[in-house]
């Protein structure tokens, strides 16, 4: 596979590995909304023609309607297929030519154009470029101080940056989302987890931002399982903290069987994901969260890769999941890939830890600091899982995020899918919560309710 290391700005030659923790000075920092949009991308499109410059991306209000397609009338450029393979194949993943192999028969990627829609607050651009001179990794980049919200290194030093970057990324300010995790036997067969989560970062909460409860979270989260009955009531509460390592996630479960909460450390790491069908790990959620500490961390370059944009067909409220599902992977014609720049960061395990991935690839859209594709490899090298974020902009919450999320196990032929376009209120932004509701006591109360 062709890597294309930084170009355009001679700031960027010196992204060469995971140790640099340089400072980034105020005359680079001053190219953010120049050269580099204002949140580190390259503005300039590239030299083919096939990836636009930035124009500021897809624009909306609180009352506009993600979920319709202003790009509908599109036709695919060209479909990549197992016979046309060959000549796109410095252009995918390793983990996208894995799936064209397995399934040569049916798995197939339609290409469109290329629309660099990703757009946000501009008191997040102005933040960017206040950490990009201000934040620092600490504890050998396990954790970071002088940071405030979202988007610490819009010019990263290093692969642990970019990762950083997508961890602590903006995804609205708080939310409150109903979804569908669907684990999909070989057969196609699948029985729905539905879930309803909220979270938010501590700058939104009732009565604002407190340095005493929340100088090192970086959101309050909570999951209610909503059915099957048989985990009907189970509910997750996680506080997650910005230094993992000094201060690890604190994490609570409440029981619906035992009526009991109880800390619940061990949701981290390589821990199975209950409502996943063991097709995730804990830290696979959100394509990659927690600590990072178990790995060392490569900063690759930048690539031009096809991956999942502007993914209307999957939040279709007219599209039901047994449409969307299909033995082996999900039914590729409610898919969209368009070309863009991603950071490509390699994550290898460290001698004496211990991991169920001995070795991770990520790659990261530019525009949006957000993990696009995901390659897992078993402590043999084998390659194992493939992950896909299939990307979209709420355009009512000025944010790009996930409109579906896959995880195909190579070896089993069952994957994980994650859909919402059954679902009522989706995703619903601006949702005013308060401290008190991410506690302990209040998933007790919830859950005798």
């Amino acid at each position: 596979m062709n890597i294309k290391m930084m170009a355009p700005c001679a700031l960027l030659l010196s992204i060469i590995s995971s140790s640099a923790l340089a400072k980034v000075s105020l005359q680079q920092a001053s190219e953010l909304g120049n050269t580099l949009t204002p949140m580190g991308a390259e503005q300039a499109g590239n030299k083919d023609g096939t990836i636009p410059s930035y124009k500021g991306g897809l624009a909306g209000d609180k009352h506009s309607d993600p979920t319709l397609d202003i790009f509908a009338n599109e036709q695919p450029l060209y479909t990549i297929t197992a016979k046309n393979l060959a000549h796109y194949r410095d252009k995918l993943s390793d983990g996208q030519v894995a799936l064209f192999n397995k399934f040569p028969d049916s798995y197939s990627m339609p290409v469109y154009p290329t629309h660099r829609t990703a757009a946000y607050p501009q008191r997040i651009y102005e933040k960017a470029k206040k950490n990009a001179t201000r934040a620092r990794l600490v504890d050998e980049g396990n954790g970071m101080n002088n940071f405030n919200e979202a988007v610490p290194f819009a010019i990263p030093q290093s692969g642990l940056e970019v990762i950083w970057n997508h961890i602590s990324r903006y995804r609205g300010g708080s939310v409150e989302r109903n979804s569908a995790s669907l684990p999909v036997q070989t057969d196609g067969s699948y029985v729905p987890v539905k879930v309803r989560s909220q979270m938010i970062s501590p700058h939104y909460l009732k009565g604002g931002y407190d340095a005493r409860e929340d100088d090192n979270v970086l959101f309050y989260f909570t999951s209610t399982i909503k059915s099957p009955a048989r985990l009907s009531g189970n509910i997750l509460l996680i506080h997650e903290t910005i230094d993992q390592v000094n201060q690890p996630r604190m994490a609570w479960k409440y029981n619906s069987g035992q009526r009991r909460v109880r800390r619940a450390p061990q949701v981290s790491y390589d821990a199975p994901v209950a409502t996943a069908g063991d097709l995730r790990t804990s830290d696979q959620t959100d394509m990659f969260n927690g600590a990072p500490d178990k790995y060392n961390w490569k900063l690759v370059g930048k690539q031009e890769v096809y991956i999942p944009y502007n993914s209307y067909k999957l939040m279709d409220p007219n599209v039901s999941y047994a449409d969307i599902v299909a033995p082996g992977h999900i039914d590729q014609s409610y898919t969209r890939y368009e070309l863009h720049r991603v950071w490509k960061v390699e994550a290898t395990l460290k001698e004496g830890e211990r991991h169920v991935y001995g070795k991770r690839t990520f790659y990261v859209d530019e525009d949006s600091w957000q993990i696009a594709l995901a390659d897992h490899y078993d402590s043999r090298g084998e390659l194992w899982r493939v992950a896909e974020g299939h990307a979209m902009q709420f355009v009512n919450a000025d944010t790009l995020w996930y409109a579906s999320s896959t995880s195909y196990d190579l070896m089993s032929g069952r994957y994980l899918v994650t859909l919402n376009n059954e679902e009522k209120n989706a995703f619903k932004f601006g949702k005013k919560m308060k401290r008190k509701q991410f506690t302990s006591a209040a998933i007790r109360r919830q859950g005798k309710r």
